[in-house]
């Protein structure tokens, strides 16, 4: 991999080592980073937006559910969350190798294999789509299987099987989104993102109060307006807005799917390893004494992380982005100095959120109950709320930055060490074992997984060679794009 392409190489790094704004070795002064932040928050403003917007849409019909009645909200909440949710967290994990493969090409001048690689990523997932399929066909014995009680196991069932049109938007909408991102066409995710959350607010409410359709109707909803949102962003891109990016479809699209296929499996499975592992997080003090109060408390300081995780993700895409156009450009030390702006503005959010929570650990829990038992719980855990915020802006700006660098195999292998050959057997330890109750599964589960990875992440950035990452991303793009069918300039 080191060898054998020296001479499509150099020039290719010497044709896009070119900066508008600052000079390779000129950073750290005001102007240069003032320069980074504008091009990082161009990216993490719409990305947050965006982020929002889709993740509220999914709020809003677990909302009107609510007022069908109760088995109908814990069917659809159950769908969305398990069901459509391990769908959604694999999909999106996957679709992240674009942003190495589309980033670098853009840095690199290579725009036309943009679109090729959306294409690709279009036909693997959609393959990962038709294999995930049977949770949604069978999700009524699984349901049945796992101990949900059979009327909602049979709602949620249904709910499943008018999701499968929302699932499959997830092997297009995803892809699109990060062509457009690693190009910094962000500005029509605002907008597109913004009418189809509008469209479902007002659709959603249609199908429940004028024609009650029930959930069945709210699922269906669900799946027009990611479509749409699909639709919207694609039309753009296809009609005039990604004039040298999208050339039409190809059948180019069609060759190297093993290796595409490889390293899109390497991204969903590092980012469904973090997904999954605070998804048992929320399940395991259901089997502790005083469960429910457990159970409530953990599930507010998660909703609490949830929303706040909207920023850091953004930034996790931000500094993918930003790291693979710089190392695809050739520019190793422009990679490293757009990191540590991206991590420093990642963590002064994350510092003020983790004071927030602080100032108000005994009055966040009343957005969500009255309970002076549950108030307690949370209060109790505020301060590992808080810790949780601090790491969580940190650790997602690092995985940006393995995904921007193609690392998504060895952080993988990283993830699944730290958080379940660590972090989980520790938070048994200290939940059962030392009977530290949900305070001792949390902690164990953030300090020996999260924690840990997070410093092993700075470990292998502090040590990484930046300027041998530029050769070898520009070595992977001469191996994913053939220059003669680049035409490009």
């Amino acid at each position: 991999m080191d060898s054998g392409c020296e001479e499509n190489r150099q020039p290719l790094i010497e044709a896009n080592s070119l900066h508008d704004d600052e000079e390779d070795d000129q950073y750290g002064d005001k102007n240069s980073i003032w320069i980074e932040s504008k091009k990082l928050w161009h990216i993490v403003g719409p990305s947050i937006f965006s982020r929002i917007a889709t993740f509220s849409m999914n709020i809003v019909t677990q909302s009107f559910a609510g007022h069908l009645g109760n088995v109908e909200l814990a069917s659809v909440s159950i769908a969305n969350t398990f069901i459509a949710g391990l769908a959604f967290g694999l999909m999106l994990g996957m679709a992240s190798a674009l942003e190495t493969l589309c980033g670098q090409a853009y840095g690199a001048k290579r725009y036309s294999m943009m679109g090729v690689y959306m294409q690709r990523s279009w036909i693997i997932l959609t393959g990962c789509g038709i294999v995930v399929l049977p949770l949604y066909i069978f999700a009524t014995p699984i349901m049945k299987a796992v101990g949900q009680p059979d009327d909602v196991a049979d709602q949620t069932g249904l709910v499943a099987l008018w999701f499968i049109p929302l699932h499959f938007s997830f092997a297009f909408q995803f892809p699109v989104q990060r062509f457009l991102q690693s190009q910094l066409k962000t500005q029509i995710l605002v907008w597109v993102t913004l009418a189809g959350f509008v469209f479902h607010f007002v659709a959603s409410w249609v199908s429940v109060f004028v024609f009650d359709f029930g959930v069945v109707g709210l699922a269906i909803v669900l799946g027009v307006s990611w479509w749409l949102i699909f639709f919207g962003l694609f039309g753009y891109a296809a009609l005039g807005g990604c004039p040298e990016t999208w050339t039409g479809f190809s059948i180019q699209a069609f060759s190297g799917l093993w290796e595409f296929l490889n390293l899109s499996l390497a991204s969903g499975v590092m980012l469904c390893l973090e997904n999954w592992y605070y998804r048992i997080l929320i399940l395991m003090p259901g089997y502790l004494d005083n469960a429910t109060i457990a159970v409530d408390a953990l599930s507010i300081c998660m909703s609490i992380s949830g929303w706040e995780m909207m920023v850091p993700l953004a930034f996790f895409a931000a500094t993918g982005v930003r790291v693979a156009n710089e190392l695809g450009a050739g520019n190793g030390n422009a990679a490293r100095f757009a990191t540590i702006v991206s991590v420093v503005h990642s963590t002064v959010i994350g510092i003020i959120f983790c004071a927030l929570i602080m100032i108000f650990h005994n009055k966040f829990a009343l957005i969500f109950t009255s309970s002076p038992d549950v108030l307690k719980a949370v209060d109790h855990m505020a301060y590992l709320l808080a810790f949780t915020i601090l790491l969580n802006s940190i650790q997602p700006v690092l995985s940006g930055v393995a995904v921007g660098s193609g690392w998504q195999s060895r952080v993988a292998y990283l993830n699944l060490g730290c958080y379940y050959l660590v972090g989980l057997p520790l938070g048994i330890i200290m939940g059962w074992v030392v009977k530290l109750g949900v305070e001792g599964i949390w902690g164990g589960m953030i300090f020996g997984g999260t924690a840990v990875q997070t410093i092993i992440l700075l470990l292998i950035l502090v040590r990484c060679d930046w300027e041998n990452e530029a050769k070898k991303a520009a070595m992977n793009i001469q191996k994913w794009s053939r220059p003669s069918v680049d035409q490009s300039s």
